[in-house]
């Protein structure tokens, strides 16, 4: 019954007029970066932080989580249409999508791609119901000790299914250790690593971190790929055969399945869900010589995977405080310049934020579904836009978003350098998500592992004798194990040789 009043509380919260405006905003910018190639939910996301300042903190959360989701939906409609994945997660869509466009059946690859998206969508939605509350109660039985070792977790975790090179991925997590120490310690007043310039005492703000790694950098390489618009393919019916209604339904609930539990991992999400379950498709498949050739089950497995990961990577955000990628830790800094304190006490505290966020997220899907499929023309229309007209805007709205932070051009100064230093980390290889991960839960292991030896006069036994703690820390030295295995490290190779 509890859990019925919850919904209802919910749902009242997400139909209001202004949440459900928010909502149907969020989906459709975020259909719209999907569609376009180049940009993604990171980078918009990043971009869009400093107008959530002056937004109720329940809308401000359901429009970004209508752009990451929404993005997910979007990025498949280029793929199948004009080859040209407008999102990272869509990258495999293009291997069958595009070719059962070209065999005159690309009305059917979007239907499926849309309906198997909502079903996932749907899904992955239940899970957070369910396993909200528990996850939250358990939460309020952790000690400082126990939170210290479940973001050592986390940190490991996203080094483990971080894409490319491990070494590169711990690299990355260390620097954003070392950029998260910069600023004043809390605990002595001590001033740490700001070479006495004052904007630096409260630290390098979030948002400014994110708009340069993810978006200035984004610009960059774009502009230097030429991102170039193929022919697109014209749409007659959307209604998919009985055959490929058949063979896309099992692949569509084992995506569904896949992506659930690979969106709630630290370091997983969206991509590394649709890499997977298209590798797992491929493998199950009694005619694997078909993928790449138009398969149906290479385009319903990937797009239910992406987006049942999409949403259950809400689960460790909204019930533990701990981002299990780049878009959860942008959505974390969202919290925190609303002055909300990500972890168990979101659900207590603010219950009609984090029911109304949960229900809009359904009633999101299903306008997605709305807007993704009688709109198709209009956004492929969008894609004759050339990117060097969309760059400078783009740049431009950075810029002005820094500024408005706190009026300070310091902050656009900030902007150029990470970009700089974003574009860097492609050029190298780098990934930037781990970076942003050791740069939001970095801080935070500081202050919980400080509580600890606090409350433990010293003693790092504390970490050991916690029941919590000690599970925690065993599964960490698991995964490094793992990590050394010459049949996981083919495993990582193979989930995403495809992404080259």
């Amino acid at each position: 019954m509890e859990l019925l009043h919850n919904l209802a509380l919910g749902l009242g919260v997400a139909i209001s007029l202004q949440n459900l405006t928010y909502a149907l905003l969020g989906c459709m910018v975020g259909t719209l970066i999907g569609v376009l190639p180049g940009i993604g939910p990171v980078a918009t996301i990043a971009m869009l932080l400093p107008i959530t300042f002056h937004l109720p903190p329940t809308a401000s959360l359901i429009m970004l989580a209508g752009i990451y989701y929404g993005a997910q939906y979007g990025g498949s409609t280029t793929s199948i249409l004009v080859n040209l994945p407008g999102e990272a997660s869509s990258v495999v869509t293009c291997l069958d999508g595009y070719q059962m466009a070209r065999n005159g059946r690309a009305g059917a690859a979007l239907s499926i791609s849309a309906v198997g998206s909502f079903f996932a969508g749907t899904v992955g939605t239940i899970l957070i119901v369910l396993f909200a509350q528990p996850l939250t109660l358990m939460a309020q039985k952790f000690g400082p000790a126990d939170y210290c070792s479940l973001m050592a977790l986390g940190l490991i975790a996203a080094i483990v299914l971080a894409s490319g090179s491990v070494t590169k991925a711990i690299a990355m997590v260390f620097l954003g250790l070392l950029f998260g120490l910069v600023g004043t310690d809390v605990n002595t007043g001590a001033q740490r690593y700001t070479f006495d310039i004052p904007e630096l005492s409260d630290g390098i703000d979030f948002a400014p971190i994110a708009m340069g790694l993810f978006g200035i950098a984004e610009i960059v390489v774009n502009l230097e790929r030429h991102l170039t618009r193929t022919g697109a393919i014209k749409v007659t019916s959307l209604w998919p055969t009985r055959e490929e209604i058949r063979r896309a339904i099992p692949a569509v609930l084992r995506g569904t399945m896949l992506g659930s539990i690979l969106g709630v991992l630290p370091g997983g999400g969206p991509t590394l869900g649709a890499f997977s379950a298209y590798t797992l498709e491929k493998k199950l498949s009694k005619t694997p010589k078909m993928f790449g050739k138009g398969a149906v089950e290479g385009v319903a497995s990937p797009e239910a995977a992406n987006n049942a990961a999409a949403q259950t990577s809400f689960i460790p955000m909204l019930t533990l405080g701990i981002p299990s990628n780049a878009v959860m830790a942008l959505m974390v800094g969202a919290m925190i310049i609303q002055g909300i304190q990500p972890g168990p006490e979101v659900m207590t505290k603010k219950p009609d934020l984090f029911w109304g966020m949960i229900v809009s997220m359904w009633i999101g899907n299903a306008m997605l579904v709305i807007i993704n499929l009688p709109m198709i023309g209009m956004w492929v229309k969008l894609l004759t836009v050339p990117y060097r007209f969309l760059a400078p805007a783009i740049l431009l709205f950075c810029c002005i978003g820094a500024y408005s932070l706190q009026n300070s051009t310091f902050h656009v100064m900030q902007v150029g350098i990470f970009g700089v230093l974003g574009y860097i980390f492609v050029r190298l290889g780098c990934e930037g998500a781990p970076f942003l991960l050791g740069l939001v839960l970095g801080p935070q292991m500081e202050e919980y592992f400080r509580r600890a030896m606090l409350l433990s006069r010293g003693d790092p036994m504390i970490f050991l004798e916690r029941p919590i703690s000690l599970g925690l820390l065993i599964a960490t030295a698991a995964l490094l194990v793992l990590m050394a295995l010459p049949s996981v490290k083919k495993a990582r190779e193979e989930a995403f040789q495809e992404e080259g």
